[in-house]
């Protein structure tokens, strides 16, 4: 098993388990809230079952994504999880504009909660699973660099955070008996909702239209390769696809190498910017002798 395969099932494994951890979550907080008339527990018991859809949408992309290349894929399909990754945060804008619109109507008609003891509880509960979920997440989300992953870890953060939030909503809304407090709460999760989407939604988008921003990783790859050989890298193109970086280097050459020498070098160069750069997958390095050469797109 290649070890980009070995992320992907690892990840696939995760997202599934993040699935049916949300789903349950979600149930808990929906039945509490609905016996408390807790709006704010309410919003947060949707907002796991959203997630768990997200986090559904997400394994399905890295499901996917496995897919060998085919007649119509030619370059595989790893590209579709973040294409998920998209999808699932434009559901957390759907779902964040729903919430606000009860948060709304809950303010015009302020109702008071009942059994705050064990909307506490269930708070307290999700908030603390959602945080232990969100660390294991964000670990394998570091470790692969997948997209999709990175946006159901920003949503675990989400989580845990949403139901700290509103167990200290409920616990001052307890304390002053102030019932309007309980759409506040509702409407600083939804917010809170419009920030973790804007940022996935930003950088799926600029996966999708192949922007590479890390210019550190452009600087490493003309180290290594002037540093290392007789030539001088005329241009670095990059893109993510999936977990890996792929794209084109034209390297200026001296005008007596052969062609059996171009062959040996360009094998060396791969190894050695594998051994230097993370994730590196599908690159391709083209020789020519003047500025003018080769400038094909990746």
């Amino acid at each position: 098993m290649s070890q980009n395969l070995k992320i992907l099932r690892d990840g696939e494994k995760l997202a599934k388990v993040s699935f049916v951890t949300l789903l349950a979550i979600g149930i808990a907080e929906l039945l509490a809230g609905f016996f408390s008339h807790s709006l704010t527990l309410t919003t947060d018991g949707a907002d796991s079952l959203s997630d768990a859809l997200i986090s559904l949408i997400v394994w399905a992309g890295l499901r996917v994504s496995k897919k060998a290349p085919d007649d119509r894929f030619h370059f595989g399909y790893l590209r579709v999880e973040s294409l998920a990754a998209l999808m699932a945060s434009i559901g957390m804008v759907i779902v964040a504009t729903v919430f606000i619109y009860f948060a709304y109507l809950r303010l015009l008609s302020p109702q008071a909660i009942t059994y705050p003891t064990l909307v506490l509880a269930v708070f307290l509960v999700a908030g603390i699973i959602s945080l232990y979920r969100a660390l294991q997440m964000r670990r394998l989300a570091k470790d692969s660099n997948l997209l999709s992953l990175k946006t159901d870890a920003y949503n675990s953060v989400k989580d845990a955070t949403a139901s700290f939030v509103g167990f200290s909503i409920v616990l001052i809304l307890v304390a002053v008996s102030l019932p309007v407090l309980d759409a506040i709460g509702s409407i600083i999760i939804a917010v809170y909702i419009y920030t973790v989407a804007y940022i996935s939604i930003r950088e799926s988008s600029y996966v999708l239209l192949d922007a590479f921003n890390s210019p550190e990783v452009v600087e490493k790859i003309r180290q290594v390769i002037e540093g290392g050989y007789h030539g001088k890298v005329d241009s670095v193109r990059l893109r993510r696809v999936g977990p890996l970086i792929a794209g084109v280097i034209h390297v200026v050459a001296d005008g007596r190498t052969t062609l059996d020498e171009i062959v040996e070098v360009r094998a060396k160069m791969k190894a050695d910017l594998s051994r230097e750069i993370e994730g590196l997958g599908r690159l391709t390095i083209t020789f020519h002798t003047t500025k003018e050469g080769d400038t094909d797109d990746p």
